[in-house]
C-alpha cells in the first residue's frame, strides 16, 4: 500500500468498493470523521488517481450478453508499431472489457463479452481485420464462480 494511505483512507476505500453510492454524510458516520475530513480525504484520493472512478456493476446476462471468452494471443511481433496498432484496436471495441500485456506463454490476454459464439465470431473477425494475430485462442466461461471488483485493502 503506498505510503500516503492510512487507515481511514483504506475504511473510505473498503466503504465506497462495497457501495459506491453512499453520501458523503453516510460515508463520513461509517468512517467515523467529520463530513469536511471525509470529503478532503475522497477528493484527494480521486486526485491522485486511486479512485478512478465510481461505476455500477451491471449483470451481463440480465442484459442478454450472456458469453464471457478469455482469449489468449500469442505474437511474433513485438514491435512498438505492432503493440500500438493492437491496442488501439482493441480501445475501439466495447466489447473487449478487459486486455492485459503478459509476461509468460502468452503475450495478451483479453475478456470479451458477448451475446452467442456467433456474436464472438464477429468480435473476432472485426479484430483480425485491424491487426494481424498469429496464435489466438479462446476460452468459453462455463460458469461465473466468483466475480467482484473490490481489491483486498488489509
Amino acid at each position: 500500500m503506498t505510503e500516503n494511505i492510512d487507515a481511514t483512507d483504506r475504511h473510505i476505500l473498503q466503504s465506497l468498493q462495497t457501495d459506491a453510492t453512499l453520501s458523503l454524510e453516510s460515508l463520513s458516520e461509517i468512517c467515523g470523521v467529520s463530513l469536511n475530513t471525509c470529503w478532503r480525504r475522497v477528493q484527494r484520493l480521486e486526485k491522485e488517481g486511486i479512485i478512478e472512478r465510481r461505476v455500477a456493476l451491471i449483470d451481463n446476462e440480465k442484459i442478454g450478453l450472456p458469453l464471457t471468452v478469455f482469449v489468449s494471443v500469442r505474437t511474433d511481433d513485438h514491435s512498438a508499431a505492432w503493440a500500438e496498432k493492437f491496442a488501439s484496436a482493441v480501445q475501439n471495441m466495447p466489447e473487449i472489457v478487459e486486455f492485459y500485456r503478459l509476461a509468460g506463454q502468452v503475450d495478451y490476454i483479453m475478456k470479451i463479452i458477448a451475446r452467442s459464439v456467433a456474436d464472438y465470431d464477429r468480435i473476432y473477425q472485426g479484430l483480425i481485420s485491424k491487426v494481424k494475430l498469429s496464435d489466438v485462442s479462446a476460452s468459453f466461461a462455463m460458469e461465473k464462480m466468483k466475480f467482484t471488483t473490490e481489491l483486498p485493502l488489509e
